[in-house]
This record gives structure tokens, C-alpha cells and sequence, in this order.
């Protein structure tokens, strides 16, 4: 489709795959507007041709948002840079209120036992994500908190046969364990579901081995639960390690502090509620407008001051 893009001010065009569209229109004398591009991912090492490749193509905007300083290419010069977290809608249905009793009747309709210590992770069935991990942590847990159960929900693409495989490798890891639950959106598992999981939730994890942001972090702790989460990317930005959850490297470290957030209800009280602070302070979305909307400012050249 022929862009229009002198219909606009300004244009944000997001991660990667988009990138090509305002050189394209450079090519035939139609840019308009400011541009921003957003970054999602962590390009903190990327693969040396693929960005020697987007490099020039970046360079071409107005303005360049990472989600912090350690992602940003030192090539990308030409652009104003801006570093702006992600945020969690509070009113969407993954993150609103919900009622004990729905809460009960998600747990009923996938078989999971409201009266036994959870732990839930959400995520897609990705190697970065750390499935495989996060089961060998369960388990090491279980060893010291009986009846533990696992719940790992992730929404799958019909385009994304690596998906479709790891979910698979994630199946043989779990064996027929009952206590271990592998839900999909095949399953019904969506945004209500999601939701009400994490407000289940004893603990939460989000055991990655690289991330960009990973929202599902804020969202856990919206929902006043501690969050164990890998010490990568953006995860790093939402934890403060030992006052709203705990950063861990490994397995065994993961499985240590489930199993002292399990035996511990006030210290997970405490951490649950710091959570909740921290993503009331830092992490809900009308901060991240504000954000956007000074670097819409600073690119069209508006001085705050002006208002």
C-alpha cells in the first residue's frame, strides 16, 4: 500500500521489521513529519552484518528510544536517542481486579489445586525464555515444599514453527508430571486467564536468559507477587533485587529462593506490596506517554517551556 505520510506530524514505527519504510520514501522525495524509531529487543549484540545492514537505515530517523542505555548500538549517531521503559495497561484484562471467585473457577477449569502452593510463569515457549530451566528450578524446589505446582502459559504464533518445536521439547522436559501444567492459547488461555493465574500465583518467575523488557515482570508485581526473574535486559530495570522479587543466574539459585519466598508468607507480603509500589511509581502506562510525549517535543523542536 502507497504511505501516505504527509498525513502525519509525526510517525513511530517499531522494532525492526518496519524500518525499511522511511528510506523507501526518502528514495521517492516523500518524507514528511518527525520519525521515531522504537526498539523493543535487546540489540546489545546483535549480529555483526544483520546491523551493519540497519545501521544506515536507523540513522535516517529523528529520533531513536531504547529501552535502556546498555541496548544502544554506539553506531546510531544520527538520531536523538531517548531511553524509555515499557508500561502495563492497569485497566486491560490481564491486569484489572479480579474476584476470588473467577480466580477459583480458572484453577477448576485447567485442573490446577487452589489449596497448594503456585508458581507461575508467562511467557512464550522460547530458548531465551528458559522453559527447560525454569522446570529443573521447580523441582528442586518441590524436593523442600511439598505439593508445589507449576503453571507456564505462553500464547503461540501459527507462523512460528520454532515455537511450535520448543513447546514440544518443553512437553518431553516435563515428562507426565502432574503438578507441571503447559497451557496455550489453543488451551483458552488468554488475556482473563493469564490474569487470573498471576493473582494465583504464590510466586512468580520470568527465568530469561535475555530480554528486552518483559512486561509480564510488572505485571506480577502489579498484582502484589514477588517476582524471581533472570539478572538480564530489562528485567534488571523492574526488580530491585531482595526489596520487590530477586534477580538469579542460574537453576539452583532460582529453586533457593522459591523455596525461602514459599516458606516465607510475610516476607512474600512484603515483597508483593514493594512490587506493586515500584510498578505504581515506574511501570504503568501513562508514564510511558509522558515519556513519548517529551521526545515528540524535543524531536519537533517545542520547547517545554512554551506551554
Amino acid at each position: 500500500r502507497d504511505l501516505d505520510a504527509t498525513r502525519w506530524d509525526h510517525l513511530f514505527i517499531h522494532d525492526p521489521q518496519p524500518v525499511g519504510i522511511l528510506p523507501t520514501l526518502e528514495e521517492g522525495d516523500r518524507r514528511a513529519g518527525c520519525w521515531t524509531w522504537r526498539c523493543h529487543i535487546d540489540v546489545s549484540r546483535p549480529h555483526p552484518p544483520v546491523w551493519e545492514f540497519f545501521e544506515p537505515m536507523v540513522n535516517r530517523f529523528d529520533a531513536a528510544i531504547f529501552t535502556m542505555e546498555d541496548f544502544a548500538q554506539p553506531g546510531v549517531s544520527g538520531p536523538r536517542l531517548a531511553f524509555v521503559s515499557p508500561s502495563i495497561d492497569p485497566t486491560s484484562a490481564k491486569n484489572r481486579p479480579v474476584t476470588r471467585a473467577t480466580v477459583a473457577k480458572v484453577l477448576r477449569r485447567y485442573r490446577v489445586d487452589a489449596d497448594r502452593p503456585l508458581v507461575v510463569q508467562v511467557s512464550r515457549f522460547d530458548p531465551w525464555k528458559d522453559p527447560l530451566g525454569v522446570i529443573d528450578a521447580f523441582r528442586l524446589a518441590r524436593e523442600e515444599v511439598a505439593g508445589l505446582q507449576l503453571v507456564m502459559a505462553g500464547s503461540m504464533a501459527s507462523d512460528d514453527p520454532e515455537g511450535m518445536e520448543y513447546l514440544a521439547r518443553t512437553h518431553a522436559h516435563a515428562g507426565a508430571d502432574p503438578d507441571i501444567h503447559l497451557l496455550t492459547d489453543a488451551e483458552g488461555v488468554l488475556a482473563p486467564e493469564v490474569n487470573a493465574f498471576q493473582h494465583a500465583a504464590d510466586v512468580v518467575i520470568q527465568k530469561s536468559t535475555r530480554e528486552g523488557f518483559g512486561l509480564v515482570v510488572a505485571e506480577g508485581m502489579w498484582k502484589r507477587r514477588p517476582v524471581i526473574g533472570g539478572r538480564v535486559g530489562g528485567i534488571t530495570l523492574q526488580i530491585e533485587d531482595g526489596v520487590s522479587g530477586y534477580l538469579v543466574d542460574s537453576a539452583d539459585a532460582c529453586a533457593a529462593r522459591l523455596v525461602e519466598l514459599l516458606g516465607d508468607p510475610a516476607l512474600r507480603d512484603r515483597m508483593g506490596k514493594a512490587a506493586r509500589r515500584r510498578v505504581r511509581a515506574h511501570f504503568l502506562s501513562l508514564r510511558e506517554l509522558e515519556d513519548y510525549l517529551m521526545v515528540f517535543r524535543q524531536v519537533a523542536g517545542i520547547d517545554a517551556r512554551e506551554d
